[in-house]
């Protein structure tokens, strides 16, 4: 089972496409792939990281990335992470609203860091991990 089948068994999504209003987990995944290569997010997992440390919230992504139980975060504590432009943009990437867009996001970014590490750490070359082999698979995708 490859991490799209992973994710979105674990997310309960489809995975392109919209169904009812909500982007797939496709269109998620590809949207945090995104975001995860913009300069403000930090650039790939590594930055990722060093954002939630100087946020004080390390401890949060280190459950991700480790083999444990994952700990939630919320809406809020996001925007305080990824700052209220990434927010934006990645509403914008899947027509949501900001504060929709940060609730999504919350629900699917531990699990795809998660998925993304799965030896419980991150990349050595400190790009994406695991989703940096999904980006290309991204508009293979057709809905289930």
């Amino acid at each position: 089972m490859g991490l799209l089948d992973s994710l979105g068994d674990a997310l309960g999504g489809q995975p392109s496409g919209q169904q009812g209003g909500t982007p797939g987990t496709g269109d998620l995944i590809g949207a945090i792939i995104g975001m995860l290569g913009h300069p403000q997010a930090g650039g790939g997992l590594a930055g990722l990281v060093q954002k939630f440390e100087q946020s004080g919230l390390g401890n949060v992504i280190g459950s991700w990335i480790g083999t444990g139980q994952n700990l939630p975060i919320s809406a809020e504590q996001l925007k305080s992470v990824l700052g209220s432009d990434v927010i934006g943009q990645f509403a914008q990437q899947l027509g949501l609203s900001p504060h929709d867009a940060a609730s999504q996001l919350s629900q699917v970014l531990p699990q795809v860091v998660d998925q993304a590490t799965p030896s419980g750490e991150l990349p050595a070359e400190g790009g994406l991990g695991d989703l940096g082999d999904v980006s290309a698979l991204l508009g293979k995708l057709t809905p289930r």
